[in-house]
């Protein structure tokens, strides 16, 4: 009587069971490495650091046609505020324009804004030549030298902080941060979208990877401005 033939179980290489091993602690350790980095952003946007200093820095965000931005707006407001309560003596605009600006910048914007609201011209510094985040923080680096400033309340958004406080600390700046006023109801879609900019931002930099396609990709689209 014939019987019926059996099928041999074929086993996987053992190459095979160490790269899903290697894959699946690779996946482990990016995850938590994203989750470590998000609650961090968290932590720091949730925190105002503000303390008597030498100099108060607005990171710049966009301008319209020679009007800040909500959020540049929000922005220097907490910078006058700041001002007004006599934590530093003097406010340092950063940010440059593009060509489609009609020779608009930031700072030049936010110097206009400061002006209007009673700061005095002496008192406010314009830096209108950086174009993203790490070009501002140069630029306040070498205006602290000059300036002499030792301690710098640093005013951006909230999740924008973390990452400028690690650019501030490589540039040899003593800092202080303070996030802008909330502007209104986020939605959950675009708070994702904030957060993954600067997830994603912070991990570029700590690997270097400043002249990489997805660094200047993430500086071309700010979701913060």
């Amino acid at each position: 009587m014939a019987t019926a033939p059996t099928t041999a179980k074929v086993r996987k290489p053992r190459s095979v069971h160490w790269m899903r091993w290697l894959v699946a602690v690779l996946l482990l350790l990016i995850l938590g490495w994203f989750g470590w980095v998000y609650r961090q952003i968290e932590a720091t946007a949730d925190i105002d650091n503000a303390q008597p200093a030498d100099a108060i820095a607005v990171f710049g965000a966009a301008e319209y046609a020679g009007r800040p931005s909500p959020v540049l707006h929000a922005r220097l407001d907490k910078a006058v505020s700041l001002y007004d309560k006599g934590m530093a003596p003097v406010i340092v605009t950063l940010g440059g324009g593009s060509d489609k600006d009609s020779g608009k910048t930031e700072a030049g914007v936010g110097r206009d804004y400061l002006l209007a609201n009673g700061v005095p011209f002496d008192k406010i510094i314009a830096e209108t030549k950086s174009f993203d985040t790490e070009e501002q923080v140069n630029s306040l680096a070498y205006i602290a030298g000059r300036e002499n400033f030792h301690h710098i309340i640093v005013v951006s958004d909230g999740t924008h902080l973390f990452r400028i406080a690690l650019l501030c600390r490589r540039a040899g700046l003593d800092v202080y941060t303070s996030p802008r006023a909330a502007l209104g109801r986020i939605d959950d879609i675009d708070r994702v979208k904030r957060m993954m900019h600067e997830v994603l931002s912070y991990t570029a930099l700590r690997m270097d990877l400043r002249a990489s396609r997805m660094h200047l990709w993430l500086e071309g689209h700010p979701a913060d401005d």
